[in-house]
């Protein structure tokens, strides 16, 4: 599958883990990444064709043809356009039948219960008003 740069990569300011990872990969990404917070005030999800309950579920990424990923895809698709020879090595393997079974799972739970974390509460964080 062929990645159309720049990717655009949807994360939620609002969640500390999510925050802090992204800040991280913000910090080590060249002109083919983008990131947008979609906990920012002004973020229109609609305008992506997207509700905003989709974003919030898992991590997207989107390229500069329209190609959506989510989840560990998502992340594979960050991890290859990192300009570091460890993170494309990272997303080959990953990528790997059983492995990305494992890490699409992982990745599920982690999604799914990422607001019991201490660094993540948030008002804006919907699976927070679950509590």
């Amino acid at each position: 599958m062929s990645v159309a740069y720049p990717l655009t990569i949807f994360y939620d300011g609002a969640c500390g883990a999510c925050s802090k990872e992204m800040s991280y990969y913000r910090s080590i990404a060249d002109q083919r990444v983008q990131f947008v917070n979609i906990a920012a005030d002004d973020f229109d999800a609609e305008s992506f064709g997207k509700t905003i309950d989709d974003f919030q579920k898992q991590l997207h990424a989107r390229d500069a043809n329209g190609q959506y990923f989510a989840g560990v895809e998502a992340f594979r698709q960050l991890w290859d356009a990192l300009p570091s020879p460890i993170y494309p090595l990272l997303s080959t393997v990953i990528g790997l039948p059983g492995i990305n079974l494992a890490a699409r799972t992982g990745y599920a739970v982690f999604a799914r219960f990422r607001h019991l974390l201490p660094s993540s509460h948030s008002p804006s964080c919907p699976l927070d008003k679950d509590q």
